[in-house]
This record gives C-alpha cells, sequence and structure tokens, in this order.
C-alpha cells in the first residue's frame, strides 16, 4: 500500500494527527459500523487520547478543507483516532489485511514526523535566522537615528529656552504712541 495514500488520509484535529473510521474502515476493507463495533467492544482500550469522537463544528471544518467531499452523509459524527489508538486497533483486528494496513499507517506516521523537522522546520529555521538578523540591523538603525535626533532636538530645545529667557530679561521700551491726538499733543509740547 502506498504511503501517500495513507498520508492523504492523515488529518489535523485538536492539534493532533488523527484518522478518521470511515478512512480505517475503506483500508481494512470492512464497514465503518463493523470497526466501530469491535472498539466499542474493546472500548477500555481506548481513552480519549487514543480516539475521539468529532464535534459537529469539527467536522465540518474538516469537510470545508476538501472541495468535494468523498464522505457524503453520515449520521453519526464520525471517531478520530490518534496514532496510539491506531496501534491498539491492530490488537483488536486480527485479519491480515489489517496487518498489512497496520503496518503500513505506521510507517506513514513515522514518514511524516521524520519529513517536518529536515524539511520544514529547517529552511523555517533559516528563514527565521535571516528575518531576525534584519529586524536586528533595522532596530540598531532605528534606535541610532533616534539618539541622533535626541541629541539634535536636545540642542534645539535648549536654543529656544536661551532665546526665550534673552527675551524676558529684556526690558520693554515706551513706544510713542502714533495716530492724530499724538501727533496733536507732540505739537503742543513742541508750541509750548
Amino acid at each position: 500500500m502506498e504511503q501517500e495514500i495513507i498520508q492523504n488520509r492523515i488529518h489535523e484535529v485538536r492539534g493532533v494527527k488523527v484518522m478518521l473510521d470511515k478512512d480505517l474502515a475503506e483500508l481494512y476493507q470492512v464497514e465503518v459500523r463493523t470497526l466501530n463495533q469491535a472498539v466499542k467492544r474493546n472500548i477500555k482500550r481506548f481513552p480519549s487520547d487514543f480516539m475521539f469522537q468529532l464535534t459537529k463544528e469539527e467536522w465540518d471544518n474538516l469537510k470545508s478543507q476538501f472541495v468535494i467531499s468523498s464522505w457524503g452523509g453520515t449520521r453519526k459524527l464520525p471517531y478520530a483516532f490518534t496514532e496510539q489508538g491506531l496501534a491498539m486497533l491492530s490488537g483488536i483486528l486480527n485479519s491480515d489485511i489489517a496487518i498489512y494496513v497496520n503496518i503500513a499507517i505506521m510507517r506513514a506516521f513515522v514518514a511524516i514526523r521524520q519529513e517536518l523537522p529536515t524539511i520544514s522546520s529547517s529552511r523555517e529555521l533559516e528563514d527565521l535566522k535571516k528575518r531576525m538578523k534584519a529586524l536586528e540591523e533595522i532596530s540598531e538603525e532605528n534606535l541610532s537615528a533616534l539618539n541622533d535626533l535626541s541629541e539634535d532636538s536636545r540642542r534645539e530645545f535648549d536654543d529656544i529656552y536661551l532665546a526665550l529667557s534673552q527675551l524676558s530679561q529684556k526690558k520693554i521700551t515706551q513706544q510713542q504712541p502714533i495716530g492724530y491726538k499724538a501727533i496733536q499733543e507732540r505739537r503742543n509740547e513742541q508750541q509750548s
């Protein structure tokens, strides 16, 4: 069985990689009802971190990720099995097909786990390092410009305060009045 087929059926729900009961039933070549009955007969083997039922919102969100839904209508919300739940399934399904499919599923999960750190995170890490370095350089330039601006502003404020203090110390001189009345008063003073 091709790993790509299995990997395409692995979804992330609640931050965990899972496979849905319908996909598993198809891979195991059994009905969904048969798979779920086997699980219910052994429910003690499936705590909530091994298997959980999707909520309506989770199911709707998962279906919306596909342009054309191949799931059709379902009466019950599907069950999602984590990697540990899938390993537990291997203990309750003993057909040759189930054993073969379980081995392929485990290999698909391992392949996904191995690919993520080497491909995506190393590239992302290098990209993040470059971005951080660029941000640090920009931050240093901005801080330097801010310091220069602060020094220039301080000097300008000092000049303004000095000019204001000099202006306040000047004596206000009496100005001669302007206008017709003032001219008459000056003439009268000159005549007297």
